[in-house]
């Protein structure tokens, strides 16, 4: 196993966005061969997977208010938050890796992590679920894998000292609405710091980083460790995939089950995000949400725009009612309009 260092011209990347479409261009286009490490750290941003709907995972109120990002990997799994006292581990694997890793085998991935934590003195380590790292029955760590081809990254978090309390705020509670897409299962949780042996738990993020990674590696300096730097070259790349999908709002907010077209719009009353799916002139699906009023609103007036015909005069019979109005503002009609009946 080798190291992968993220950082760029030797500054530490903290944008989660561009953190969460390295593994995806390690996999995709690099192709390194072997088993590859990465560990980083994210500002703080709320990471959904690939087949989860936001509007039943977010509160879009808190992220605006606190800058909190929104990211959209391309694995499965639940809503996760992170902050700066958070760690993501990925391992990347192309090819055959000869070290008895496989697709699929969320243990022999964690097996590393744990057996360093356990060396740094934490107890009572189990694995639950699957792919739920825990600590004396919480958990610390969620696992998520994706796959193409020979090329897959099996990866996680590893819960230092995050904020408990924002991650809390952050996601919402599981809602009985029904909706498309892949549900969190929100258990208890906990941080590792107080499981630690006492000279682990006072360390910055990048301290406890670079010691967790010696004990992964059994060495005593990160110097010793066989390890791939990405160039200017790899990142050229990166960037042309985040313009290209990652870092768009079509990908990150819009790419929701059943759900075809995205657009934001800036309204004097917030931010507000149209998802929808038109077919044969028929609204079929859509969903408003954002920091204009709240999701109960938005989701009681997009459950009147659904089956709606696409046409300007359906759609306007509806917003410009006046308790639409109360919630959108006159300004959101005309351009509201446009969108939901524009051809697709």
């Amino acid at each position: 196993m080798f190291l992968i260092d993220t950082n760029r011209q030797g500054q530490v990347v903290t944008d989660a966005v561009v953190n969460q479409s390295i593994d995806n261009y390690l996999v995709n286009d690099l192709k390194l061969p072997g088993h590859g490490l990465m560990m980083y750290v994210n500002r703080p941003a709320v990471i959904v997977g690939i087949n989860q709907n936001v509007t039943a995972e977010v509160d879009f109120h808190y992220l605006a208010k606190h800058d909190v990002q929104l990211v959209r990997r391309t694995s499965g799994g639940g809503a996760v938050y992170h902050d700066e006292r958070n760690l993501i581990f990925e391992h990347i694997i192309n090819g055959d890796p000869q070290d008895g890793s496989e697709f699929g085998n969320y243990t022999v991935f964690a097996n590393p992590v744990l057996k360093a934590l356990a060396a740094m003195g934490v107890t009572d380590l189990t694995i639950s679920q699957k792919s739920n790292l825990m600590v004396a029955g919480k958990k610390f760590s969620g696992m998520t894998m994706f796959k193409n081809g020979d090329g897959y990254a099996a990866g996680g978090t590893i819960m230092y000292d995050l904020n408990v309390d924002a991650a809390h705020q952050a996601l919402i509670p599981v809602s009985d609405r029904p909706h498309r897409g892949v549900a969190s299962n929100r258990v208890p949780i906990t941080n590792l710091r107080q499981y630690l042996a006492p000279e682990y738990q006072n360390l910055d993020i990048q301290a406890f980083k670079t010691a967790l990674l010696c004990h992964i590696f059994e060495v005593d300096s990160l110097d010793q460790v066989e390890t791939y730097h990405l160039s200017a070259h790899d990142w050229e790349v990166i960037d042309q995939r985040l313009a290209e999908k990652y870092a768009t709002d079509a990908w990150n907010y819009g790419a929701n089950p059943g759900l075809r077209s995205y657009q934001r719009l800036t309204l004097p009353t917030g931010q507000l995000h149209v998802n929808f799916t038109q077919r044969h002139d028929q609204l079929r699906a859509v969903a408003l949400f954002g920091t204009v009023g709240t999701p109960d609103d938005l989701h009681a007036i997009a459950d009147q725009l659904t089956g709606q015909p696409a046409t300007a005069a359906a759609v306007q019979a509806i917003l410009e009612q006046p308790a639409v109005i109360a919630i959108l503002g006159e300004a959101a009609v005309a351009p509201l309009t446009e969108i939901l009946t524009k051809k697709a």
